[in-house]
């Protein structure tokens, strides 16, 4: 098999059949994390603040995850671009080899550091306990979602999207299903509280696994991964790391972010900590879509880059900024019209529902401009310029939010914090479009 489908099918057409699927299984995503918030919600708001306050390192294991997988993607579809599936063999064999091992130290560390980390935050046992719980069994799967995202990434760098699709879905949807069978015992199965979301989630990765390996040895794919490719290969391996530790940057800053909000934010009120958290789960609807875009686009991007179709490479990078520009359009209209009935979802305080109806206006209003950074971001992982990236990520996550935040705490009180996200969305859009007309054109002549 060859993906030389890659450099000639029309553009459009292309994009969106390798986007659909990932736009549709990211859809689905999303409501898992809305479900698996929802029903933590119904035992109590201390739940649901153990939740928020797990979430970064949760969000951490994951990063690693994807932003490895991405190296992985980022070097197998330029290899197969250059005609080298020898290489391209390696990447996805080493690739695998290394998540596997990331997992295994993230459970060995994370589980005995969670209650330092939730003291950091609280004081109160009636969220610490909880939050032990649910992340206690939450990451003795870390090295389950590491294998998992690594195939997610495997078969995305060859074009089998649907594969991807499917798998993924298989995972979210015995997700959802499983989350109020074991949170709250509903026949044979024992009732968990907080723990059985935890369950819910491992086994929903467990699942996916499972599906991913029977298509593996079912489907016929371009690479392989296969002892015989775990060669000593310090320069392939370091273009791994070398795209794959930005990408994880990339993706473990907003844990940066949440971890210094809740900070701040706790020492007003934990109503603050609850809507930054429901805001982060609500958020995945559109960025989770948009992320789908991008991984549509990285692969053909690594492709034509690899196989020189310059032109083609910036055609996809156009037509992708416009369709997340649409999504979160979308987003910006149903956060100005429905927030209230949005939060009421997660929590029946009225005091949290009306600062959190507050807080989604205010934060939409830089959804479209971050369209920009979001899909430049993703490009340039493509093309396997990982530093560039991280710039990027610098700015929306470090280097523009965290202090513009601090500030407007500082000076105008918790309910001005919510300003800095699209501050830091406009501010980021502007540099990335002028690093766009500099550099970009530059990268691809």
């Amino acid at each position: 098999m060859n993906n030389t489908f890659m450099k000639k099918k029309p553009i459009l057409p292309l994009l969106a059949s390798m986007a659909m699927p990932m736009v549709l299984s990211m859809l689905v995503n999303s409501l898992y994390n809305i479900v698996d918030s929802f029903f933590v919600a119904k035992i109590s708001e201390q739940a649901m603040t153990a939740l928020s306050l797990v979430f970064p390192v949760q969000n951490f294991i994951n990063a690693v995850a994807i932003g490895f997988g991405v190296g992985i993607n980022a070097q197998i579809s330029f290899q197969l671009g250059a005609k080298n599936i020898k290489n391209a063999n390696i990447a996805a064999t080493h690739g695998m080899l290394f998540n596997i091992i990331h997992g295994i130290i993230f459970t060995v560390i994370c589980i005995p550091f969670m209650p330092v980390f939730l003291g950091m935050f609280t004081k109160e046992q009636e969220v610490i306990s909880p939050g032990v719980q649910y992340s206690t069994i939450a990451f003795a799967f870390s090295t389950v979602i590491m294998i998992s995202l690594s195939f997610e990434k495997i078969f995305q760098a060859v074009g089998r999207m649907k594969l991807t699709m499917i798998s993924l879905m298989i995972g979210c949807i015995s997700n959802i299903i499983l989350d109020p069978l074991l949170i709250f015992g509903v026949g044979i199965f024992p009732e968990m509280g907080i723990r059985g979301a935890a369950l819910a989630t491992g086994l929903g990765q467990v699942f996916t696994v499972i599906v991913y390996l029977i298509a593996y040895k079912k489907c016929s794919i371009p690479v392989e991964i296969s002892r015989k490719y775990l060669e000593l290969n310090r320069n392939l391996d370091g273009k791994l790391y070398m795209v794959g530790i930005p990408a994880i940057l990339n993706i473990a800053l907003p844990s940066v972010l949440i971890s210094f909000l809740n900070q701040i934010l706790s020492a007003f009120s934990g109503s603050y900590v609850v809507v930054l958290g429901i805001y982060y789960k609500l958020q995945t609807f559109l960025y989770l879509p948009a992320s789908g875009i991008v991984q549509g686009m990285r692969p053909l991007i690594g492709y034509n880059y690899g196989a020189g179709e310059i032109k083609r490479v910036k055609k996809f990078f156009g037509i992708s900024v416009l369709l997340n520009g649409m999504i979160m359009l979308a987003g910006t209209i149903i956060c100005f019209t429905a927030s209230e009935t949005l939060m009421g979802m997660f929590t029946e305080n009225p005091e949290t529902v009306r600062l959190g109806t507050a807080a989604l206006q205010i934060i939409s209003i830089g959804f479209i401009p971050s369209a920009i950074s979001v899909t430049a971001s993703g490009a340039l992982e493509g093309l396997s310029k990982g530093a560039q990236s991280l710039v990027i990520s610098l700015l929306r996550y470090i280097i523009v939010i965290i202090p513009v935040a601090y500030l407007l705490c500082y000076f105008a009180g918790a309910d001005a914090v919510w300003n800095a996200f699209w501050i830091c969305e406009f501010i980021t859009a502007v540099v990335v479009g002028i690093g766009i007309k500099y550099y970009w054109n530059r990268l691809l002549q």
